[in-house]
């Protein structure tokens, strides 16, 4: 358990570990966007500042009633208008006739701009909250510069007064409010950091336990499985598939121990059976070479016992390549015909094998499905040679049936032997797996009659199965589609 949580927290300063690349990445997105605010924040307030210093400056003087009339004073015989002083602006105003006459200097240093006679009549068709314009000449420093029409009466123009203002003192004020907001947002961000980094810890628990999970899994312990239910979706649907894809694995383990223990099973039961004839025929042969050969008796049972066994060992390798063909192809051509002809066919050949034996068989007409009929023969053949070795000769009694089912064909092979117990009827399908190996051995069965039969109704798309009763008889079912 610490040895987990030290490995948790070493993950924090790994710099390709999720939980850095989630934290540093947020940060990064949310300072970018902090940066864009505050660039976006300078440019609105810059308009909404020296708009708010144009409308002040504009309201200033405004309040001066008659301010550019002519006045006699002493000493001025010349009637100039008075002088106004406003702090830091420059006032000027140009009459009709384009005479540009400085009111105010407030700043003695700094002259106020003068523009071209047409920019100064051009703001009398504009509305007055736009009359003011940002200007920066080559050896002045940039001002703000606001236009105003003057009116004698309603109606009636008398000039443009302009007043201009140093634009430093507001462009340090903007900066501040930059500088402000950037010191917040990196306190915002520090604070964020120090509150995200633990919520991000929490939030990644549910793929922490994952990995825990996973490191506990491997090829001896596939039954552990994810949790599900850690109220992450993502994480959820992961754990998921990752749970069945474990089951695909686990059974994919299963089915591979399985086809190891049936190759094993299989190379045991087929070593054996080989070996059996084998034997036999190497013994019948010691005996000819100590003198039987000129002995025509034994020299004929020699023979004739030899010739048996042959014959069973070819049946033997004949059907291992049968079944070895159809596990490697196991698709075969179908083609569509009516079934009951084709027992019909086989009726004469079924009824010289039952012998004494009563046989019965019952058919619904014209039922149709895809099938190989020699595959079909085989099947058929297999299943009544397999009741007939196991019902009396004399007594016994083997029904065939072919009746309509499901949209395909069932085909029945029922005999009144003595039945297959529990213990046995899951495994007579199995390749080599005899009920009664000294009875199967007499009709020189090796066990693989059904497994065979199987095999080629499972390549039909069929389904084959057995029902019994002990002391009673069996039931075959054979199921084709249509």
């Amino acid at each position: 358990m610490m040895q987990k949580v030290s490995n948790r927290i070493k993950s924090f300063f790994i710099p390709n570990s999720l939980l850095v690349q989630l934290l540093s990445r947020t940060l990064l997105i949310l300072a970018v966007l902090l940066v864009l605010i505050g660039l976006l924040q300078y440019v609105f307030m810059r308009e909404v500042i020296y708009r708010n210093k144009a409308d002040s400056l504009r309201s200033q003087v405004m309040s001066m009633p008659h301010f550019w009339e002519p006045r006699p004073d002493v000493g001025d015989v010349n009637n100039r208008p008075p002088r106004i002083f406003i702090p830091d602006a420059n006032l000027a105003f140009i009459d009709l006739d384009g005479n540009f006459t400085i009111l105010s200097n407030g700043r003695n240093d700094i002259n106020p701009p003068k523009l071209d006679t047409q920019e100064y009549f051009a703001v009398l068709n504009q509305r007055p909250h736009l009359n003011y314009k940002v200007i920066k000449e080559s050896d002045q420093p940039e001002q703000l510069l606001v236009l105003q029409p003057v009116f004698e009466h309603p109606g009636q123009v008398v000039g443009v007064l302009q007043i201009s203002t140093l634009t430093e003192p507001l462009r340090e004020l903007l900066i501040r409010q930059l500088l402000t907001f950037l010191f917040l947002s990196l306190i915002a961000m520090l604070i964020g950091l120090v509150g995200f980094l633990p919520i991000l810890r929490k939030t990644l628990v549910p793929l922490f336990n994952m990995v825990d999970t996973a490191e506990q899994i491997d090829a001896g312990n596939l039954a552990k499985r994810f949790p599900t239910q850690q109220g992450q979706m993502e994480i959820d649907r992961l754990a998921e598939s990752f749970n069945g894809m474990l089951e695909r694995l686990e059974a994919s383990f299963a089915a591979e121990r399985e086809t190891k223990e049936q190759m094993r099973r299989f190379i045991a039961d087929a070593s054996h059976e080989l070996r059996t004839p084998l034997t036999s025929i190497h013994g019948f042969l010691e005996v000819l070479l100590r003198g039987a050969v000129n002995q025509p008796d034994q020299l004929h049972k020699a023979l004739k016992s030899m010739h048996g066994e042959s014959e069973r060992l070819n049946k033997l390798v004949h059907d291992l390549l049968l079944l070895a063909k159809l596990d490697r192809t196991p698709h075969i051509e179908l083609t569509e015909g009516l079934l009951n002809t084709v027992i019909r066919d086989m009726e004469p050949q079924l009824r010289i094998l039952s012998g004494n034996r009563k046989l019965s068989i019952e058919m619904e007409p014209n039922l149709k499905c895809k099938y190989d009929t020699d595959k079909i023969k085989q099947v058929i053949l297999n299943l009544f040679h397999n009741a007939v070795q196991h019902t009396d000769p004399d007594e016994g009694q083997i029904k065939i049936s072919l009746v309509r089912k499901n949209n395909g064909v069932a085909l029945s092979v029922q005999d009144n032997g003595p039945g297959i117990s529990e213990d046995h009827l899951n495994r007579v399908f199995d390749r080599f797996y005899r009920i009664d190996s000294s009875r199967t051995r007499k009709y020189g069965g090796s066990g693989l009659g059904l497994a065979i039969s199987k095999s080629i109704v499972d390549a039909h798309g069929g389904t084959i199965s057995v029902t019994s009763q002990v002391g009673k008889g069996s039931t075959f079912n054979i199921w084709l589609p249509g």
